[in-house]
């Protein structure tokens, strides 16, 4: 019975091609239903993120920051404006360091038209992140999720208030990630995007198509080396504002580790003597004569694999872990010197620099 069924179902599929190919009409007539029905589902085809604004947009504040005037100190003035993004519903603002670098006053305008007089939590010169806070019920929170990791061709928007105009969102890709070439030391990591930031888009929010936060926005190449350009500008990652966050929050400052040496990554030759599993090593160029790597009895060329038990990854890898790490703590380093391995114990220091 079966059989005889699969049997009847294929010759009917046969003499239905059949006759479709020996019928010029009814070939013509079924291709024309099938260009019909692709032209209408090409012309019904709309992109937009229209949505994911919808989701961030409201969480995305014009920042105004206020001077005293030289002459009466009575009286305030604009000096600068910029943008912030709330990240929580108690009312903390991330934003950057340079929009209120110089604020006597900080006033935060929501885009319900609600405003408030911001209080500054914490600043960090070396990352320009600076948190504010702001009082307010049902304030919107742009969403957030840690899980999302950026990559180079992902769709982003950047939402601001570019030259006081309102509120404008720019659209374009990740170019790159970890872009430290700017930072003057090299220690800070940035998030490269063809989105458009210019002036006041400063401390706004960089999006995903799902309207989640990525990072925060922070400059245009052009502003950051006074050369004409177009299409590259740069972000904090939101991993990033949200760690000096969290420890503004905790001691009102970021407290950062410091153990004084300077290092580059190890070439594919290298690694390939050494053996793979000290791949991402660093070797060590320098070592500040005061700080805790040369009381440990640190050398120039030694060869960083191993932190406190992580394995490292570069010398960003190196910067990020020894960063975390509490002043006071003893940690264990793992170092190569002369094709043997080293354990070193050293004390770690507060970075004061930038301070």
């Amino acid at each position: 019975m079966f059989r005889y069924l699969i049997r009847s179902i294929i010759l009917g599929l046969v003499t239905s091609i059949v006759v479709i190919f020996a019928v010029p009409s009814t070939r013509q007539h079924v291709f024309s239903l099938l260009e019909h029905s692709e032209s209408n589902s090409i012309q019904s085809l709309q992109i937009t993120f229209n949505e994911a604004v919808r989701k961030a947009a409201p969480a995305v504040v014009n920042i105004y920051s206020r001077k005293y005037t030289e002459n009466d100190r009575r009286k305030l003035s604009t000096q600068g404006l910029g943008s912030g993004v709330i990240v929580s519903a108690k009312g903390y603002i991330i934003t950057n360091y340079h929009v209120i670098a110089q604020a006597d006053q900080i006033i935060v305008a929501l885009q319900d038209g609600r405003v408030a007089a911001a209080q500054l939590v914490g600043k960090d010169k070396r990352s320009d992140i600076a948190i504010l806070r702001i009082d307010g019920n049902n304030l919107p929170v742009i969403p957030l999720n840690p899980n999302y990791s950026p990559q180079v061709g992902d769709v982003v928007l950047a939402i601001g208030n570019p030259y006081n105009l309102g509120q404008t969102t720019t659209f374009g890709i990740i170019s790159a990630t970890g872009r430290s070439s700017i930072s003057a030391d090299g220690r800070q990591s940035f998030i490269q995007t063809d989105a458009a930031i210019n002036k006041g888009n400063s401390g706004g929010a960089l999006v995903n198509t799902q309207g989640e936060l990525v990072g925060i926005n922070t400059a245009s190449f052009q502003q950051a080396t006074d050369l004409e350009t177009y299409g590259i500008s740069f972000a904090i990652p939101y991993k990033l504002a949200n760690k000096i966050m969290q420890k503004i929050i905790a001691d009102g400052r970021v407290i950062r580790g410091y153990i004084g040496i300077d290092g580059q990554d190890i070439n594919s030759l290298t690694s390939r003597l050494l053996g793979n599993e000290h791949i991402g090593g660093i070797v060590v160029l320098g070592v500040d004569p005061n700080g805790p790597a040369a009381s440990a009895g640190f050398k120039p060329k030694d060869i960083i694999i191993r932190i406190d038990g992580h394995k490292v990854a570069g010398r960003q890898s190196v910067m990020e872990i020894v960063t975390d790490l509490r002043p006071g703590t003893t940690v264990k380093v793992v170092v190569i010197r002369n094709g043997k391995e080293l354990t070193i114990p050293v004390t770690v220091a507060e970075d004061k620099r930038d301070k």
